[in-house]
């Protein structure tokens, strides 16, 4: 009929009548495309690695695309035409929708939730549709793009075994796969709890829980292997996944204990920077595996969680949610012991019902007459903590310096002089004091003392829990804990121990009295040698530590503890870079550019050390900047940060993830570190459960691994091979994915391009994503005009050049203001995505 209609016959030549025709029956064509919605309909290129497609009765499929095929940046965007048929409109409405959740397509975006979003709208459904729907229909858009997480964790591991890691991974077994101990097994009472401190705090709230802590019969102890133990020796770098396998049958064993410490200090940073975890996630999944037992965090006051003080608002902010998502005790500190920066921390620990446990940092040697901090000073200071709202008192020796003697003299003196105020103690093992020195400070009328399990316990770590609690057996001090299941606990962390070898210091093979000279925390200790190998002081830690200790006299003698502690470090290395000593810095400092933490130390932004600063030293460090006001709390200076609208933000710049206001806190506190987060989860997605040795090992050639997914069957992965490199900079990666075959492409970072053959040996440039003034295409096509010359001046949103890709042609617009530099790319050229198109310059 069409045919003979076109060669102009009509309808009657054809017996063809209106009135014959019937309805039979109702179909549905739906496109589906290679395009992103969100972006315009912005068509998408690529490799498809996955290809799964529907069928069924009254299902047609129109499409010639298959698992493999390359989509390129020439022809249409079109994958497949779905023709679905039915009695009913609304019948071929839900068998189109079942076709397109039947779809799998990975390796290149498509417009399949956006046509999902429109088969289910009430307008559409109801046929009173217009040519102007979807420009008015903005709800049509509102969805959220589900990564898949077999194609992100391809990419991650085929990412590992091309450009390979740093880190020796040479040490880590094999056969290391570390297993929890049957619950079954265990010796300690199951079952439900009631009568303990967790149970109290929920029922009496802060003070009736520190009430029950004076009155405790025996030894109390916080177990900070979660937290303060692997800070402490593995650099902060123990993941979560580790920690969820054994936290239900720690709930069980330690749920007599005082807290676990599980949260906050450097893990906050280092989950976001470097295991690319959420933190706030992790609490939340700690929470969940241990109900019966107090959750602790180390919280540094004006601080937070980070090196500089934030404005007030951010504080509040930021513990409200902490005691939300699963913080019970919040042990508060001020880096320098200066208490003003103390109090809107504590009024906000106050006020969201959590267990203010207000801090005294250690320093010296209280049991020297000739020390700085002596009795007397720890004395005052916890007067002065009483009226600001404190729960508990705990005095944090950071560097292990309190000997068994001032322990005595310090705990004995608070206890007699505070007889119902509850004394938690923390220190540090480095100089292989720390249990007797513990067991005197409980002796001497301490509540609480901190313990690791053994195998993360010792050097620059906690003293030893089964330590504590074998001394302790059978004494007034017995802690009721079952050494039995301790050990089971500690057979565990010794198997996981191993998956971070390569985070193990190198100088640290035993006890270091040293300690007592440079009073470094424990908690600085590896993290500080691993940056000073980074800086390529490798060689030096010697020096390292003798300048510590100069650095700390030149301030003024300080506490040591972060951010103050990061400050004295930097300073140190500052001082080892540039072949300084104390009195070369002295003569020298009014011409010496010093690292940025020390500069804001003299300004006065952590607050004030006890016996003021240096004023000679001071002035020249910083010359005709601004300096606080001698009483002048610094986080008054500083203006409130809207939460509200940096959450906006969020949600724009990243809509396909469902962002929290525990996001916006963590953008607020690490701006910088927060991004590359949130570039590494586009890229790879939540590698948190992935096991270990898979996280921190390049998979070989040949080696398979069984990923147990979460929420999704367990998958068996094996590397085929790794292909050459290719002129564009990449390598094919061949993987097998539960017998079927996978290909994924990585650039290779390591590998020299310039030597591989073929006249297009240099591939060009990409931009850099976190440089605004570097362009690059948005998508892969041809550039069809170019709009501004080199020199000249442009404005942000200014068109710079028209990229056309599937019929569509896109303005390429500069993201920040400044003046063209170069321009890389001419007209008719085609492009890959990210190439670099346009450099701009400052003016």
């Amino acid at each position: 009929a069409q045919i003979g209609i076109a060669a102009n016959m009509s309808l009657p030549d054809l017996r063809l009548k209106q009135d014959d025709i019937t309805v039979n029956g109702v179909a549905i064509q739906v496109r589906v495309t290679t395009e992103d919605p969100k972006q315009d309909f912005k068509p998408d290129t690529g490799r498809i690695d996955v290809l799964r497609l529907p069928g069924g009765p009254g299902v047609r499929l129109d499409g010639s695309a298959t698992a493999g095929s390359i989509i390129t940046p020439h022809y249409d965007s079109l994958l497949a035409k779905v023709i679905c048929t039915s009695r009913t409109f609304e019948d071929a409405i839900a068998k189109s929708l079942r076709a397109l959740h039947e779809f799998r397509i990975r390796g290149v975006m498509t417009n399949i939730l956006f046509l999902r979003k429109l088969l289910t709208n009430e307008t559409f459904c109801s046929g009173d549709c217009r040519t102007t729907f979807i420009d008015k229909t903005p709800e049509l858009f509102d969805f959220r793009t589900r990564g898949d997480p077999t194609t992100r964790l391809l990419n991650y591991l085929s990412s590992l075994a091309v450009n390979g890691t740093k880190l020796d991974v040479s040490k880590i077994p094999l056969d290391c796969k570390p297993e929890s101990p049957a619950i079954a097994d265990l010796k300690s009472p199951k079952g439900p709890v009631s009568g303990g401190l967790m149970s109290i705090l929920k029922i009496q709230g802060p003070k009736g829980f520190a009430k029950a802590v004076r009155q405790h019969q025996g030894g109390l102890l916080m177990d900070t292997t979660w937290r303060d133990a692997h800070q402490s020796l593995l650099a902060t770098r123990v993941r979560t996944v580790d920690i969820l396998t054994i936290a239900p049958v720690t709930n069980i064993v330690l749920r007599n204990c005082y807290s676990l410490e599980a949260w906050g200090g450097a893990t906050f940073d280092t989950c976001l920077r470097f295991l690319h975890e959420d933190p706030w996630d992790r609490l939340r999944k700690l929470r969940a595996a241990t109900p019966d037992i107090p959750l602790q965090m180390l919280l540094r006051g004006s601080n937070a969680v980070g090196y500089t003080a934030y404005p007030d608002n951010i504080i509040v902010a930021f513990i409200q949610k902490a005691r939300e998502t699963g913080v019970d005790v919040f042990r508060v500190f001020d880096s320098l012991n200066y208490l003003p920066n103390l109090k809107v921390a504590m009024k906000a620990i106050n006020d969201c019902n959590g267990v203010c446990e207000a801090t005294v940092c250690y320093s010296g040697d209280c049991s020297d007459p000739r020390s700085k901090y002596d009795v007397g000073y720890y004395v005052s200071k916890v007067e002065q903590l009483i009226p600001m709202g404190m729960d508990v008192l705990c005095i944090k020796d950071m560097a292990g310096l309190m000997k068994p003697k001032a322990a005595e003299l310090l705990i004995s003196t608070l206890r007699n002089r505070f007889p119902d105020l509850p004394i938690h103690v923390h220190t540090h093992d480095t100089a292989g004091t720390g249990v007797a020195s513990m067991i005197q400070c409980l002796k001497s009328g301490a509540d609480v003392v901190d313990a690791c399990t053994d195998a993360m316990s010792g050097l620059t770590s906690q003293p030893s829990i089964g330590a504590l609690v074998a001394s302790l057996a059978n004494t007034e001090l017995d802690t009721g804990l079952n050494a039995d299941d301790l050990h089971e606990i500690n057979n565990y962390w010794e198997e996981v121990r191993y998956l971070y070898a390569p985070f193990e210091s190198q100088n640290l093979r035993s006890g270091n009295s040293d300690v007592y000279e440079h009073q470094m925390p424990g908690g600085q200790y590896t993290n500080l040698q691993f940056q000073a190998l980074a800086l390529g002081l490798q060689g030096q830690w010697k020096a390292i530590k003798k300048a510590y200790a100069a650095a700390n006299s030149l301030c003024g003698d300080i506490v040591k503890v972060t951010p103050s502690s990061k400050m004295i470090g930097d300073f140190a290395q500052f001082m080892i870079q540039k072949g300084l000593d104390a009195q070369g810095i002295l003569q020298n400092a009014h011409q010496l550019d010093f690292p940025e933490s020390v500069v804001k130390y003299f300004q006065g932004y952590l607050g004030e050390p006890d016996g003021g600063f240096p004023e000679k030293l001071r002035k020249d460090i910083v010359g005709n900047r601004p300096i606080l006001d001698k009483g002048q709390r610094p986080g008054t200076s500083l203006d409130p940060i809207d939460l509200k609208e940096v959450l906006e933000k969020l949600c724009s710049e990243y809509p396909e993830f469902e962002m929290l206001q525990t996001d916006a806190i963590s953008a607020v506190i690490y701006p910088k570190v927060f991004e590359d987060f949130m570039d590494f989860r586009k890229q790879f997605g939540d590698l948190s459960w992935v096991p270990t040795s898979y996280f921190l090992r390049p998979v070989k050639p040949g080696e398979g691994l069984e990923v147990p997914f979460r929420d999704q069957q367990d998958y068996f992965i094996k590397l085929l091979a790794v292909g050459r490199l290719l002129a564009n900079g990449e390598r094919e990666v061949f993987w097998e994915v539960n017998g079927v075959g996978r290909i994924v492409t990585v650039l290779d970072t390591v590998s020299d391009v310039s030597k591989v053959q073929g006249e297009l040996a240099v591939a060009r440039p990409k931009a850099d994503p976190g440089n605004k003034l570097m362009v690059g295409a948005p998508m892969s096509g041809m550039v069809v005009e170019i709009l501004v010359a080199e020199g000249q001046k442009v404005g942000k949103g200014d068109g710079l050049l028209v990229l056309s890709a599937m019929k569509m042609e896109t303005v390429v617009k500069a993201k920040e203001t400044g003046k063209v530099k170069t321009i890389t790319t001419r007209q008719n050229e085609s492009v890959e995505a990210k190439d670099l198109l346009v450099e701009l310059e400052s003016c």
